[in-house]
């Protein structure tokens, strides 16, 4: 099935199951038990439709990187001038560091020399790099919602503390002064690393993909570390999440019961949030929140969970867009449960490039070698009013047997 197939069927079965509850709810919102578990064989449907449409969609962006030109076609004249890249970027060096992988570093290149650090590690060529922070982008949501900024050092971000506030004077009264104050964020860099074994015949075929292989592992695992350090890290040698307790985003909403969340308090959260994020925000959440949440409605008796119904869209809560991670927090008494605003004011500092080490010797007798991939990063949020976090209410759940 389609990918435009799956989203419609999706729909059709989300209106089939909020019928279904308009219609045999009792007076007190409650299903009977038969009611129940017809109405949880359509949410399970749902959710295996939206995992059918998450892998379509994956799979549709695969297949148009692999439809992609492998070269591009000669527009100039002969006599033009070619533009030859240079450095890491140059085909020769991207030629030079596949083979020294291949080899164990027994080959290595007069071009490499420019690569290699003062650990025995070889910078990835230019091209790599750039592919690997494309599957960055991909798999990791705070990438492509923050800011990202590219630091050399610590990287200091000023704050507004305290603004001037205007005041009436009388005709030819003194004026007053007030003092603008600033605080000052810091982005420092820590270090993240991910380490792969491959066999020797894997390393030396050369009918294998080594390149790809090793781009898409390095970078999925470094895009998990890195998002649950954005969502959840405390700061302590990695980077300040927007769930963190003090440094995160600032309570908005404190549920009244410890297992569940109610429509009115999805609706408080929204607007404890300041009109002017609103404009850009959207809610994260995990995965497995939100069939707590599907049931839910406004007021006005609408459904807040609106599935998308266009290739591309994202499902919304209450009309702003929902992503999720498997990182972000599961719904706990007395925990974070649920963030809402605007993301751009979470600052990624990215500090140089990535890069490669061989580990020669420590797997020789079985026959393998190892790889390492090294980045250096923060993240932090620089202004906690930008971001509203729902709260569960501490203490036991209900017991509903």
């Amino acid at each position: 099935m389609k990918l435009n197939e799956l989203i419609a069927k999706r729909a059709e079965v989300w209106e089939a199951a909020k019928a279904f509850v308009d219609e045999h709810a009792r007076e007190n919102g409650t299903l009977s038990a038969d009611d129940a578990a017809t109405y949880d064989k359509m949410e399970a449907e749902i959710s295996d439709l939206t995992s059918a449409i998450d892998r379509a969609r994956r799979a549709e962006e695969l297949d148009a990187r692999l439809s992609e030109p492998t070269s591009q076609p000669i527009i100039t004249k002969p006599e033009a001038p070619v533009d030859v890249k240079k450095g890491r970027a140059s085909d020769e060096y991207r030629q030079a560091a596949l083979n020294a992988l291949r080899t164990n570093f027994r080959q290595i290149s007069d071009v490499l020399t420019e690569g290699i650090d003062s650990d025995g590690g070889y910078l990835v060529p230019d091209e790599w790099d750039k592919r690997l922070i494309d599957v960055l982008d991909e798999e990791n949501i705070m990438r492509g919602i923050a800011t990202k900024i590219k630091t050399s050092g610590e990287h200091k971000i000023n704050i507004a503390a305290t603004k001037p506030a205007a005041a009436w004077i009388e005709e030819g009264g003194a004026l007053t002064f007030g003092d603008a104050t600033f605080d000052q964020i810091i982005l420092d860099a820590h270090k993240l690393h991910v380490a792969v074994k491959v066999t020797e015949e894997l390393l030396y075929d050369n009918e294998y993909n080594l390149e790809g292989y090793l781009i898409n592992q390095f970078g999925k695992a470094i895009a998990n570390a890195e998002e649950d350090a954005f969502l959840n890290g405390d700061g302590t040698g990695k980077p300040t999440g927007i769930f963190h307790a003090t440094k995160g985003g600032q309570v908005g909403v404190t549920t009244g019961a410890a297992d569940a969340i109610t429509s009115d308090e999805i609706i408080d959260l929204v607007y404890s949030l300041k009109r002017p994020y609103r404009k850009k925000a959207s809610f994260i959440l995990n995965d497995a929140t939100l069939p707590s949440i599907r049931k839910l409605k406004d007021n006005n008796g609408a459904y807040l969970w609106q599935p998308a119904l266009t290739s591309g869209e994202p499902d919304r809560l209450f009309g702003y867009p929902i992503r999720t991670s498997a990182f972000a927090p599961e719904l706990a008494a007395g925990g974070p449960v649920m963030a809402f605003g605007d993301y751009s004011y979470y600052n990624i500092g990215d500090r140089g490039s990535r890069s490669f080490t061989t580990l020669k010797e420590l797997f020789a007798g079985n026959g393998m070698i190892g790889f390492v991939a090294k980045e250096r990063v923060d993240g932090i949020l620089v202004l906690p009013e930008a971001i509203k976090i729902m709260k569960m209410k501490a203490g036991k759940a209900a017991n509903n047997g």
